[in-house]
């Protein structure tokens, strides 16, 4: 018998033989019970403070994102009670604009980096990339893991770029995306999570918004699963970042309900928990306040 690479030893550490089906129906039930309890102003008011307000749209220009910003400096003087949003996530390009005109305290700028949405370039353009984006200003890295490399069973190099763009980012948080929807089985996801925090991710998160399935609950209660697991060997807490196809305010609960669940309330803070969206910063506001305002 071959020996096992390092990579699979590590893997070898975790129950990765998961069934779809049971998932499928350990979320069903968890929803069905818990959720409801959580449906609540103090909880909507919560997630609007772990929104990571989004803008990576092909027409994104330096005018419309500090125009975008200038909204997150309003909010904080129209509605000084309730708390800002936990970030604002552009391309690299735009972390200076950002930088440039953000001026309330405790929003990070979070840059997409290591060629979004795709990760296929070389990897010194993403070193690149990535530290330019943080020279520019920003304050927290997402990359998207080498997805092909994954399922052709290259974790060397998976695991290799990951660790690479970490340290560019150096003490700046790093998220790494999966991208779940084009992996093949939760038990996929439960292996990709546990490489991407070997590796150095500070945050997993789900996708990209770029590819459907984005988000699902399924996908999100396996990765903190292995958020969990993870925890339990090592002491090293990694935040949770679900992201594309957050609809509704519903949507949001059923994260927040996950993440209670199945990580406990140590990760219920906007440091642990962010929501990739920008249409439900509106629709929680909304339910906050108590009318339809469209605010973002």
């Amino acid at each position: 018998m071959s020996e096992l690479t390092k990579y699979e030893e590590v893997l070898s550490q975790y129950d990765t033989n998961l069934s779809d089906e049971k998932v499928s129906a350990a979320v069903a039930k968890l929803i069905a019970e818990k959720v409801p309890e959580n449906d609540t102003k103090e909880v909507k008011e919560f997630l609007m403070g772990s929104v990571e307000l989004t803008t990576l749209k092909t027409t994104d220009s330096d005018e419309s994102v500090m125009a975008f910003t200038e909204k997150v400096n309003k909010f904080a003087e129209v509605y000084p009670e309730l708390p800002h949003v936990a970030t604002i996530c552009v391309y690299p390009c735009y972390a200076k604009t950002v930088n440039d005109t953000l001026e309330v305290d405790g929003v990070e700028i979070a840059c997409v980096s290591g060629s979004f949405p795709s990760s296929q370039a070389l990897l010194e353009v993403k070193v690149a990339e990535t530290a330019l984006a943080v020279k520019d200003g920003a304050t927290e890295i997402d990359i998207v893991m080498s997805v092909g490399k994954y399922l052709s069973g290259d974790y060397e190099t998976v695991c290799d770029e990951i660790s690479e763009l970490k340290a560019v980012c150096g003490e700046k948080k790093m998220k790494v995306i999966l991208e779940t929807g084009l992996l093949p089985s939760m038990s996929d996801i439960k292996k990709a999570s546990i490489l991407a925090m070997y590796s150095g991710a500070d945050y997993i998160k789900t996708s990209t918004g770029k590819e459907k399935p984005a988000a699902t609950p399924e996908a999100a209660y396996v990765m903190c699963q292995a958020i969990k697991e993870y925890f339990d060997k090592t002491g090293i807490m990694i935040g949770f970042k679900p992201a594309g196809g957050l609809n509704t305010v519903h949507d949001a609960l059923i994260y927040y309900t996950i993440v209670k669940e199945v990580l406990g309330e140590k990760w219920l803070t906007n440091q642990y928990l962010r929501l990739g969206t920008s249409r439900l910063a509106n629709l929680l506001l909304s339910e906050v306040v108590g009318s339809e305002t469209k605010f973002f």
